[in-house]
């Protein structure tokens, strides 16, 4: 057996996977997200460890006969949280999350530097690792001083499972100081933001072993022995590893807390001009690209909170509305925004409200809304050539499918479904673990049974191209009249 632990943003998944590297038991903790200030998103490290730690302690409830025998450990993580430690390996300060954007002042800074687009591939945003240092040192620099080194939040609860620190290619790549072609740290890149390579823990490739769990978490758990942790990876990247897309052509898209669309490439071909990520994948000589959008399935997290209502009663008033009617319109930048824009004062809101719109009218805004978000990340792919014929959906948001029909329906391409898609990202981590002890990349990494697809719907396609048009068009307009961020 070999488990697997994806750090979400809103939940910890813990995952065994039997030896095909497919899931045999699942639980999940919830987390929280502190927002201290409008753009600020922080979470305690030490709740990513306290859940894992229960959902470990339920798989072994739930399974203990199973739990004894893992042999491996493989870690997900939500990428780009700065996770600031001191030289005796305590938590300076709350983590600051990828979908917080107070640092966009260091990030333009930064980006004025070539070396960044030229070693790490990408254009500097605020939801990256680099800017936040920068903040930090600016606005906290005697805690600054204090810290010796700087985890990411699936490296941290490798930290707390080990005592080692240590990451990985594809989580590390998006920290913007790692030379993304080669595959090191860079020590330009760390030079430029204040920082040195001693400030780093050692990269090593997702499907390498890191270490080996402390002994009395491995008692504590039910596990017998000691199982080595493998290095892992990035959420996408392990969600990449759980899909089976780990080869060329490949791709997903998934429908989590952020929106991401992801394609398997066999060379570094940075697409930074166009606001695509490029990014080492998990395995080794792989890599990939991906358009980012910042807020998805967390743009319906929020109209819940507003109007008080489930998400199953917001789609049940959506059936009430008129499918054919685009005329309200939203647009999803909750958090500011990254493909295409990279612009972190972009602002969320809708159009054309009338007397008549209910909560069910402004669900399908939402979810036509962020639609359209990812259809706009899909043009930056194409401009790079890096389009997949058809995706595989994942995320809590693949199960809504009126969204699915929206979204197929503006890519002009099918979206295939599978069972327990929702796990990828730990599962995703388990196999990686797999391959860390020797299993074959062909034999572990496969595709999940696709047993459903979305089809693009022609005449919805027209529908929605107009719409599209225009509300780019009020995003060009509306932009000057706000403040930056």
């Amino acid at each position: 057996m070999y488990l697997g632990i994806d750090i979400g943003t809103s939940a910890v998944k813990a995952v065994l996977v039997d030896e095909t590297g497919r899931p045999f038991q699942a639980q999940t903790i919830e987390l929280s997200v502190r927002r201290p200030r409008p753009g600020w998103a922080e979470q305690d490290p030490q709740s990513w460890w306290s859940a894992a730690d229960k959902a470990a302690q339920a798989l072994r409830a739930a399974s203990a006969q199973h739990m004894q025998h893992v042999r491996g450990i493989g870690l997900s993580g939500q990428m780009h949280g700065l996770t600031a430690l001191d030289k005796g390996g305590d938590v300076l300060r709350p983590a600051i999350l990828w979908n917080d954007t107070r640092s966009a002042k260091q990030a333009a800074m930064l980006d004025e530097n070539p070396a960044f687009r030229a070693i790490s591939g990408n254009a500097v945003m605020p939801g990256f690792t680099a800017p936040k240092a920068v903040w930090l040192a600016e606005h906290e620099p005697e805690l600054f001083a204090r810290t010796a080194k700087f985890l990411l939040p699936k490296d941290y609860l490798r930290y707390k499972l080990t005592g080692e620190m240590v990451s990985e290619m594809s989580d590390a790549a998006g920290t913007l100081w790692l030379d993304v072609g080669n595959r090191c740290w860079s020590p330009e890149l760390l030079s430029a933001s204040g920082l040195s390579p001693e400030h780093m823990p050692d990269v090593i490739e997702g499907s390498q072993i890191s270490a080996y769990l402390r002994t009395d978490i491995a008692r504590s758990w039910g596990i017998a022995g000691r199982p080595f942790i493998a290095g892992g990876g990035g959420d996408n990247a392990c969600a990449a590893a759980g899909l089976g897309v780990v080869c060329p052509g490949d791709g997903f898209l998934s429908l989590g807390t952020s929106g991401v669309v992801f394609s398997v490439t066999d060379k570094f071909i940075p697409a930074a001009a166009q606001g695509a990520h490029t990014f080492c994948h998990a395995l080794p000589d792989r890599w990939h690209q991906m358009g980012v959008i910042l807020a998805a399935s967390d743009c319906i997290a929020w109209l819940c909170e507003v109007t008080g209502k489930t998400v199953h009663s917001l789609i049940a008033e959506t059936d009430k509305t008129d499918s054919a009617e685009t005329s309200l319109l939203f647009h999803p930048y909750l958090s500011g925004e990254r493909t295409p824009h990279n612009d972190a004062g972009a602002r969320g809101g809708f159009f054309g409200l009338q007397r008549h719109h209910h909560a069910g009218h402004m669900m399908r805004a939402v979810m036509q809304g962020v639609a359209f978000a990812i259809a706009d990340a899909m043009d930056v792919l194409a401009q790079t050539g890096g389009v997949p014929d058809s995706l595989i959906a994942t995320g809590g948001g693949a199960k809504n499918r009126h969204w699915l029909e929206m979204i197929a329906s503006l890519l002009q391409r099918p979206l295939l479904l599978g069972a327990d898609s929702d796990t990828g990202a730990a599962v995703g981590a388990a196999r990686l673990a797999m391959v860390a002890g020797g299993a074959s990349v062909d034999r572990i990494c496969v595709k999940p049974d696709l047993n459903d697809e979305v089809q693009p719907d022609p005449a919805m396609t027209e529908r929605l191209k107009e719409a599209r048009i225009i509300s780019h068009t009020l995003y060009q307009q509306i932009r000057p009249l706000l403040p930056s961020a």
